[in-house]
């Protein structure tokens, strides 16, 4: 699956405005709670990788994996400015864009094109609803003291 065939609807985000509303924390969030287990995933996957890959291609996928996670978590710390909140979920897609990046090198190095491929399709998948998430707050929020 690619991200470009992937056809979330800004529903399958979010049920209603109001649910994300009566929200009082990141860890409520769908795209946090996949981002925390991938990258837990990313992490147990890069500690079987070559010794000497721990500290060059290991690290680097999981300290992006783990960012999209962070990012998602400070972007809605910062929720009721909307500009700082959407800044933050780009980071966040762009963290996810880097894992795909990441983990389709070491899929071809290292498990020949196989054993990451589920993996990446959950990426793929987060990306698209990191982006959806972007678009619901581009077009639904308001920057308040309460959101």
């Amino acid at each position: 699956m690619s991200f470009l065939t992937c056809n979330l609807k800004l529903e399958t985000v979010f049920n209603n405005s109001q649910q994300f509303k009566n929200m009082n924390s990141y860890k409520e969030l769908d795209i946090y709670k996949l981002a925390y287990r991938l990258a837990i995933e990313v992490h147990k996957m890069t500690m079987t990788l070559p010794k000497y890959e721990l500290y060059e291609q290991g690290s680097q996928v999981r300290r992006s994996s783990k960012s999209i996670k962070d990012n998602v978590a400070e972007g809605f710390g910062r929720r009721r400015y909307k500009d700082e909140f959407v800044r933050f979920q780009v980071f966040a897609h762009s963290s996810c864009d880097e894992a795909i990046s990441q983990l389709t090198m070491i899929n071809e190095i290292y498990f020949e094109n196989k054993d990451l491929n589920n993996l990446l399709e959950e990426y793929e998948v987060l990306g698209a609803k990191i982006n959806k998430f972007i678009q619901y707050i581009e077009e639904n929020w308001k920057s308040t003291r309460n959101p």
